[in-house]
């Protein structure tokens, strides 16, 4: 088995002049080839070898997507070091101090827009010897350095020493860490997840017997690069392909960042990109916001392209099967019309989408398939590097989480740990040359998570009869009813946020009577529908019926077994966000966290004041919220 360095080369030596990586520092982007590349890497690497750096040492790594995050992982990995890549999200005080402190970081590599983490805070991270920092700093500490200087000691290093790098990169081998990963903590606290060169060769390998990159294909990454689907899929699958990898244009604000995705996407035209539900619900808001500017007009004829579209599509495996292929030419007139206007909007080349990260909507599946870039929905986990399963352009089930990589192993199994047979549910077991060496300083966690070489997921699922892998949810997240009996909240809300006047929500039944919902209201849409009425049970009522839709009687009746819907309603007095730490940087709730912050009131959704959703608590959130949306 190879490592990520073998690898990198072998990209130097089959596409040297192909364009590696893409930034846009001054208004317009610009490339690096693999061979420019690779000159980078090997000053970065000499640079920290010169300063004391030794194989197996870790060093951490804290930017926004760019070029010189890609350099400096490879120049950490060729110096026979392990890179402890961090999120931008982490606060300093604690989530950044701790991951660093408990990895053992002798050095970590910042940028500009997260130094102050670090400067703000220099007498908290004395353990850190030098800071290197990726730009410009008006003040320097004594052991601080610029990567270019950095690269200016591995140059001269490499005059005297070359042999020396040489063998240190040679004496990197498959079982060597390549990254120690922290896990965002949804429902513990975070695990330092150790994978290995051999974890990340497997998942890429396994990964492109999926998927076919060419080498003239470009995308643009939109996640984190510290993001463990990020990481896989997008650095390394286009790298071993000989592909151009794109960063975002940072702006000086996040929601600045945000604003440069749209005009990005045209500058690069990219033919591929990773997204996760909380962006594709992003660009299809969007898309829809457009239309309805167009007039009814427009709008009418774009919903009727759609169901058109889906009766035609079916399940997306199973398109134009039946009696639905008399709806081709109609797809192919709606699509020279409509669909191929909106995907200019994308660059006019976006052939698909990978998703990951969370459990994706089937209506959001259904949606980008039908005006022409699928949206290819893929499970996996950071312990697996992450890649287990995707769905593709060639096989794609609405739903699924799609087929099984090539060269790993799933099961699933019931509580006992017995294999259950095919459309069966239970735990999610994957074994492969994939699977991480275990947690850092964890190894009583890491026994009880792989176990014979199987990793226990923790997630639910189960494989159809076409081959299709099916998630249903964390079993940390499930709904327990007072007699033990589960389920998973996810199918739940995703269809109660189809509602427009509800923007979050998040179900909850720890061995109760009855399950309850914790919702923060869309407070613009309740109020344009009461025309501005300034009465908080109004708004109330509202609510209350979208729930009631899903009950006996309602016109949702049946769509989920009734003792799941929620018999309590709690209005919620703020948003879940990454600055409150409700929600992590894939924009999943943090579900341990939120019920620890709403303790109180979880507690009263169990009294019966709570079952008449017109109660005190919640009039009061509703005015909290009236007044914050007015200012």
């Amino acid at each position: 088995m190879e490592t990520i360095i073998d690898l990198f080369e072998k990209s130097v030596s089959r596409f040297p002049e192909n364009t590696f990586l893409m930034e846009n520092k001054t208004g317009k982007y610009k490339g690096i080839t693999y061979k420019e590349t690779r000159k980078e890497v090997l000053l970065f690497a000499a640079g920290l070898q010169s300063m004391g750096i030794n194989k197996g040492d870790r060093i951490g790594l804290i930017s926004e997507g760019r070029n010189q995050w890609l350099i400096a992982e490879l120049g950490i990995l060729y110096a026979g070091a392990v890179n402890v890549p961090l999120s931008v999200k982490l606060d300093a005080e604690t989530e950044l101090k701790f991951r660093l402190e408990h990895s053992g970081c002798r050095m970590i590599i910042v940028s500009e827009g997260q130094s102050d983490k670090i400067n703000n805070s220099r007498e908290k991270f004395s353990f850190i010897e030098k800071v290197i920092y990726l730009d410009n700093q008006k003040k320097f500490n004594k052991n601080d350095f610029l990567f270019e200087e950095v690269k200016g000691k591995g140059k001269l290093f490499l005059e005297k020493n070359q042999e020396s790098l040489k063998k240190r990169y040679l004496s990197v081998g498959p079982d060597d860490l390549a990254n120690i990963s922290y896990t965002s903590g949804t429902t513990s606290d975070p695990k330092g997840i150790m994978l290995t060169h051999m974890n990340y060769v497997s998942n890429v390998i396994q990964a492109n017997t999926l998927m076919d990159i060419k080498e003239n294909w470009r995308t643009l990454t939109l996640l984190p690069w510290d993001h463990a689907f990020a990481h896989t899929a997008c650095l390394y699958c286009f790298m071993i392909n000989g592909a151009s990898i794109a960063s975002l244009e940072n702006g000086k604000t996040t929601m600045q960042t945000l604003r440069n995705i749209s005009k990005n996407i045209k500058e690069i035209k990219p033919d591929m990109m990773m997204s996760v539900p909380a962006l594709a619900k992003s660009f299809r808001k969007n898309i829809e916001s457009e239309i309805r500017q167009k007039g009814k007009t427009t709008e009418k004829l774009f919903h009727h392209a759609l169901k058109v579209a889906y009766d035609y599509n079916r399940s997306g495996y199973d398109k134009g099967k039946g009696f639905s292929f008399l709806y081709k030419p109609f797809v192919s007139f709606y699509d020279k019309i409509l669909f191929s206007k909106i995907r200019l909007n994308f660059g006019g080349n976006l052939k698909l989408f990978i998703g990951g990260g969370a459990l994706l909507d089937t209506e959001l599946q259904r949606f980008f398939f039908a005006i022409g870039i699928p949206m290819c929905q893929g499970y996996g986990l950071s312990e697996s590097a992450p890649v287990i399963s995707s769905n593709t352009i060639e096989h794609i089930k609405f739903g699924s989480s799609g087929k099984l990589v090539k060269y790993l192993e799933l099961k699933i199994t019931d509580n006992n740990g017995m294999e259950l047979q095919t459309g069966l549910h239970g735990e999610i077991l994957v074994k492969g040359e994939n699977i991480m060496k275990g947690y850092w300083k964890n190894p009583k966690t890491t026994e009880e998570t792989i176990v014979d070489g199987w990793l226990h997921t923790g997630d639910m699922g189960y494989m159809d009869k076409d081959g299709f892998l099916y998630v249903m949810g964390r079993f940390k997240s499930l709904l327990i009813g007072n007699d033990g009996e589960k389920y998973s909240p996810e199918g739940i809300e995703e269809s109660i946020l189809h509602s427009p006047f509800i923007d979050q929500c998040m179900l909850y039944n720890n061995q109760n009577a009855y399950t309850i919902i914790l919702i923060v209201p869309n407070i613009p849409a309740l109020s344009a529908k009461l025309n501005q009425k300034k009465i908080s049970s109004d708004y109330l009522e509202i609510i209350q019926k979208e729930i009631n839709q899903y009950k006996k009687g309602g016109t949702l009746e049946g769509i989920f077994p009734e003792r799941w819907i929620p018999s309590a309603i709690v209005i919620l007095p703020e948003k879940f966000t990454e600055n409150n730490h409700l929600l992590n940087s894939t924009m999943k709730i943090v579900r341990r966290k939120v019920t620890q912050k709403f303790k109180k009131e979880i507690e009263f959704a169990y009294t019966p004041e709570a079952k008449n959703i017109v109660n005190y608590l919640n009039t009061e959130n509703i005015d909290i919220l009236k007044k914050k949306n007015k200012n």
